[in-house]
């Protein structure tokens, strides 16, 4: 049997490892999300920067990786390019090249054979004055926020095989067709005209239902990367689409219950409704919303985290770690569960929320305490890496 798995994998291309996996799922499986801040301040520079194995940031990002290994990793605020280089050159010169750590150790690459880099509305202009600023092609006005087209956009690297043809992304779902949007305003008027209301889109960057092959089991990827909250004025209009963004994810997974309205649920492609009731899935990314602490409404991040398909595990750094931020933490929530470091605002902001189908046996952020040599590498973004383990069937 191996013999003649090893001979398929020779002929086909695939490495042997990968021959493996697609036969014989591994009985636990790591699934993560990372927000790696790498992105520029113009179209190409982070192309430019990924082309040589030497970029500082992105060696420390690739050493988190590495220690970690998830077998799914959902990679926030990395370049979108058509021809997905980015993405790909980040796997091929750092996540797969054994990153030095001290004298004389190095750690294991780590290969990702499945990538799926997502088109994102960050700086795809509008045409519209969004910010009322009286210019028009500035980074507010476009659908998402961006300098550039592209710019803090989400990929998915994978060790098991992405089903390309069933994938769903919702980068042009209109924001008014969502039940109960919350449509911004300020002393009782709306702040957007209503032509302009009915052109902006929902996502910021996208919505994705990005299905993996795990052995016997598809696991739906349910990625995103809302708004913060903030940058705007009392008609809180990022508040609003923050809040909105996460509600996405209760309605898709609400999709097929009995009293559900999932017919404005329309992906880019044109098919209707939301995630079927019996598919594992877990919802990842950085949702830029605290159940707790911060300034996003967070009544939607509370409704998804508590919702009866969610199993919330509440992944945690470890005592020890989060004993040496005690002193500069002014929240409210749990420190160990926060994951982003934003000087005294510690924040939950990253996700990793498996459905009750999956049987999640470990999970932990990743942020080493400050007299760990590690704490070095998290430098590279202001985000932690988030991961769970689930056992397989």
């Amino acid at each position: 049997m191996i013999l003649r798995l090893l001979a398929c994998a020779l002929m086909t291309g695939l490495s042997f490892s990968t021959a493996l996996s697609q036969q014989d799922a591994p009985q636990r499986i790591r699934i993560a999300t990372y927000n790696v801040s790498l992105y520029g301040k113009e179209a190409a520079e982070i192309r430019q920067r990924l082309s040589s194995p030497d970029d500082t940031q992105a060696k420390d990002i690739a050493r988190v990786v590495q220690t970690v290994r998830p077998d799914i990793l959902l990679v926030n605020e990395l370049d979108y390019d058509k021809d997905a280089q980015v993405a790909t050159l980040l796997a091929k010169n750092y996540f797969a090249v054994g990153q030095s750590v001290a004298d004389n150790e190095t750690l294991r690459g780590i290969d990702y054979p499945y990538v799926y880099s997502a088109p994102s509305n960050t700086g795809i202009d509008s045409s519209l004055d969004l910010n009322k600023d009286g210019q028009l092609q500035t980074a507010n006005d476009a659908f998402g926020y961006g300098i550039y087209p592209g710019q803090y956009a989400m990929t998915i690297y994978s060790r098991f095989p992405i089903q390309d043809d069933q994938r769903r992304t919702f980068q042009t779902l209109k924001w008014s067709a969502m039940p109960g949007a919350i449509r911004p305003s300020s002393e009782g008027a709306s702040y957007y005209r209503d032509s302009t209301w009915r052109q902006l889109r929902l996502s910021s960057k996208n919505h994705l239902d990005v299905p993996v092959q795990v052995g016997k089991q598809t696991i739906h990827v349910l990625a995103s990367h809302p708004t913060p909250p903030v940058f705007d004025g009392p008609e809180d209009r990022n508040g609003a689409r923050n809040h909105d963004e996460v509600m996405f994810w209760v309605h898709y997974i609400d999709a097929k219950s009995q009293d559900a309205d999932s017919t404005w649920i329309v992906d880019d492609l044109g098919n209707v409704g939301g995630l079927s009731s019996t598919e594992p899935f877990v919802v990842m990314g950085d949702l830029n919303a605290d159940p707790v602490d911060g300034n996003s409404r967070r009544e939607a991040i509370r409704q998804l985290i508590s919702h009866p398909r969610v199993n919330d595990v509440e992944p945690k750094a470890t005592e020890e770690a989060i004993s040496t931020r005690r002193s500069r933490y002014r929240g409210r929530g749990d420190l160990a569960t926060k994951t982003a470091d934003w000087g005294r605002n510690l924040m939950r902001v990253d996700y990793v929320l498996p459905s009750v189908h999956l049987n999640v046996v470990g999970s932990g952020v990743f942020w080493p305490g400050d007299d760990d040599p590690r704490e070095k590498w998290i430098r590279a973004s202001d985000h932690r890496l988030v991961w769970i383990e689930v056992q397989l069937p």
